[in-house]
């Protein structure tokens, strides 16, 4: 058989003290073992519905003022209902965009951050708005 006739190595003799990582472990314990819970769960902590929630790379930086830049993902809830203010994806003229729903003067337009509010058009009846975006992780 192949390898029989590779020497063996010699058992431990009976004075030996081990093989070396037999030692035990020597000092206090550390203190903060009594605060470790576990690993961080980025699930838990950035994501309320798993069943409703998708993460989405921008393409673009249509709303780079606020912090989304391109190749960020964001984090877009579809359980949410969109408020004024709110950050969200739409689909408008068949494409995905991502803009800030505002209530300007009693109707609802989507901006990016490089059109001001009064020069955004309203929201058209046919534009969906798919999600809201509650997280952006940006690249560092």
């Amino acid at each position: 058989m192949f390898g029989t006739d590779l020497p063996q190595p010699q058992p431990p003799s009976p004075d030996s003290q081990g093989p070396v990582g037999a030692v035990e472990a020597m000092g206090f314990p550390s203190p903060a073992r009594d605060y470790y819970n576990g690993g961080i769960d980025l699930n838990r902590l950035l994501i309320r519905d798993r069943t409703s929630t998708f993460l989405m790379r921008v393409s673009g930086n249509s709303m780079a003022s606020a912090g989304i830049s391109h190749g960020d993902e964001v984090i877009v809830d579809r359980a949410l209902a969109p408020r004024d203010g709110s950050v969200v994806i739409a689909i408008q003229d068949g494409e995905l965009v991502i803009r800030r729903l505002v209530d300007h003067r009693g109707s609802l337009v989507l901006v990016s951050d490089e059109v001001p509010a009064e020069q955004a058009e309203a929201v058209a009846e046919e534009t969906i708005v798919w999600g809201v975006v509650t997280r952006c992780l940006h690249h560092v």
